[in-house]
């Protein structure tokens, strides 16, 4: 039991919702949610990946998935009718769709369609989520559960070169810590949660997110000079930085990610002991009215 009464929240007969959930950190969620007796719909803007996914991961436990853009308010309102109409509850709502802002650069050379297009998914995205679930939950008297996937950049500390990105995510931290606390002071049986992915390295599609980039938030004006990475060109500049490259198993990741759902762990994050000393550090230079210390990714 938390220390505000909650208790643990059962995943075995729970229904839950997954955006993002045909790929990346978000399949190995969907994955250790069904084996853990849960009854799982994956929410993705991919209809192939996602077909992909639910033929693999299918015989594991009962899958459904909708096609679901998080930025278009009217298809997530689509989702949530669709998954009330379908399995007649949703306990677990894992808003966790996500993209980068391009490959990053100077803040006055990003275009406002970086941010329309970063924001749309990673913020609006998330509100989206809560505003077409969250009643529902509440109604339905349900034990439930809200988590929203953050980022160590800027839920914690920003990489300066990642300043769209990294305010995205920092917003995000910030409305899970105002949700959980409306949650609580709401019901009896239902909280929230903000992920923070680590543990390594994430071989996962956010570094490859332009190719769902929407026509009309292309950019317009030549861009940053700097362009996306992939996961192995980001992971081999980190190793030629003379940094010690750890790639997360992103299957396990989500064994742990559940595992602390379960628990209705506020802060779900792992390797945070580096993340305390630089928050201390942060908290010491905003006492001398100074700018706080970054995350240094050494690139």
């Amino acid at each position: 039991m938390m220390e505000n009464g909650l208790q643990n929240i059962s995943i075995d007969g729970s229904v839950a919702v997954v955006t993002g959930g045909a790929n990346g950190i978000g399949k190995g969620i969907v994955k250790a949610l069904l084996l853990n007796g849960a009854s799982v719909v994956i929410a993705d803007i991919e209809e192939q990946v996602i077909a992909e996914t639910v033929a693999e991961l299918s015989q594991l436990g009962p899958l459904d998935s909708f096609v679901t853009d998080v930025a278009d308010e009217a298809s997530v309102e689509a989702l949530s009718q669709y998954v009330f109409d379908t399995q007649g509850k949703c306990n677990l709502l894992f808003n966790n769709a996500g993209v980068g802002s391009g490959g990053g650069g100077k803040a006055w050379q990003n275009e406002p369609n970086d941010w329309k297009w970063c924001f749309s998914v990673n913020v609006f995205g998330t509100a989206h989520g809560v505003i077409s679930f969250v009643p529902k939950m509440i109604e339905s008297g349900e034990p439930v559960h809200v988590i929203n996937t953050s980022s160590g950049d800027g839920g914690f500390a920003p990489v300066p070169m990642a300043s769209v990105y990294a305010s995205s995510k920092a917003a995000v931290s910030c409305f899970t810590e105002a949700l959980n606390h409306q949650l609580l002071s709401e019901t009896d049986n239902m909280a929230a949660s903000v992920f923070y992915p680590s543990g390594g390295l994430m071989n996962t599609g956010l570094f490859t997110s332009q190719r769902n980039r929407p026509e009309e938030l292309q950019r317009v004006r030549g861009g940053t000079g700097r362009k996306s990475m992939t996961f192995e060109e980001l992971k081999d500049l980190l190793e030629k930085s003379g940094r010690d490259v750890k790639v997360a198993d992103l299957e396990e990741l989500g064994s742990f990610v559940v595992d602390a759902v379960h628990e209705r762990r506020f802060i779900i994050g792992r390797d945070l002991d580096d993340t305390i000393d630089l928050l201390h550090r942060r908290a010491e230079a905003i006492s001398e009215f100074e700018c706080p210390p970054h995350h240094d990714m050494g690139i």
